[in-house]
């Protein structure tokens, strides 16, 4: 009997060992590049490890969650999207996820997206349960409080950036005080509309917000094209007022000045001055007259029999009608 017991001993004792060492064997891992490495021992946290070829004991004492720690994840409200063949995407609408209120009490609906990762692997892990919808409920209520505070005006046009970035930052406190370990990278305003009963109305809003905007700009347009064409002309106006006002000025003031010289040398000698300026004028006259001149002595004219040309002077209109 002994000897047929020691060889069924070593036997049990091989295959304890081989298990055994299985079991050591199970306790290697690989942490993807992408993933970081929790270790809990008896269901606690124990340690973080980085990526990389790991070990820890094995179950039940040890066990591992590697959660993808660089990968963006997504939370869709109001709407859920579902791939179809051939690249394309069906759309379902959610109406009680996107009703919401605005500021000066107008019904909106409104549908948006919120991409997220994780920043904190423990908390993502242990902090709550079912972390999407955690995201999900939160992002609502970051939504709904922003669109809360605006108007509808701007929740349909110009005020979307700034809402997208208003609740992405309240969407991140909430999601800290609840200590849910995630990161959000954005929040992105798919479609914001009035309910389909009245949008017919509000494209009519709409449409003559842009009529308005467009007239506006236009007349502006009109008095920036208008006024530096009005203040040119006043300017040039002005210059040549300004030019003609010296002018008159410096001619007024020679003027002035050539009679004044006049007059000094009339105060020295008054017949040769007066008889001086006789001449003067006498030859500015003459000279500027259009006609011929006979210089005389004085007293030829009396042995001179006076002729009037009557043979030019008849003709001088038949030739100015001509020219004409």
């Amino acid at each position: 009997m002994r000897e047929f017991a020691a060889p069924g001993g070593k036997a049990l004792w091989l295959l304890a060992g081989g298990v055994f060492v299985l079991w050591m064997l199970s306790g290697i891992y690989i942490v993807e590049p992408d993933e970081e490495g929790v270790v809990l021992r008896f269901g606690k946290y124990n340690r973080s490890v980085p990526s990389g070829p790991h070990y820890h004991i094995p179950f039940p004492i040890e066990s591992v969650e590697t959660p993808k720690v660089t990968q963006v994840q997504r939370v869709e409200v109001g709407f859920r999207s579902q791939a179809r063949g051939g690249g394309q995407t069906q759309v379902r609408a959610i109406p009680e996820e996107a009703y919401t209120l605005t500021g000066d009490e107008n019904i909106v609906n409104v549908q948006f997206s919120v991409q997220y990762r994780i920043r904190d692997a423990v908390e993502f892990l242990f902090r709550v349960t079912n972390q999407a919808a955690v995201v999900q409920n939160a992002a609502e209520a970051a939504m709904r409080e922003v669109i809360g505070t605006s108007e509808i005006d701007s929740a349909l046009t110009d005020g979307r950036l700034r809402i997208q970035d208003d609740a992405t930052r309240l969407l991140q406190s909430i999601l800290d005080r609840y200590e849910v370990g995630v990161e959000v990278i954005a929040v992105q305003l798919q479609d914001v509309h009035p309910p389909h009963d009245v949008i017919e109305a509000f494209r009519d809003v709409a449409s003559a917000r842009e009529d308005k905007i467009r007239i506006v700009n236009e007349a502006e347009a009109y008095r920036n094209e208008i006024l530096p064409r009005a203040r040119g002309q006043a300017a040039e106006m002005l210059n040549q007022a300004q030019a003609y006002r010296a002018t008159r000025i410096r001619a007024a003031e020679g003027e002035a000045g050539r009679f004044a010289a006049v007059l000094a040398e009339y105060e020295k000698a008054r017949d040769v001055t007066r008889k001086r300026l006789y001449y003067e004028t006498l030859e500015e006259i003459l000279s500027a007259a259009d006609m011929e001149k006979i210089v005389l002595p004085s007293g030829a004219t009396d042995r001179t029999l006076p002729l009037l040309p009557l043979d030019v002077l008849g003709k001088r209109p038949a030739q100015s009608k001509g020219v004409n």
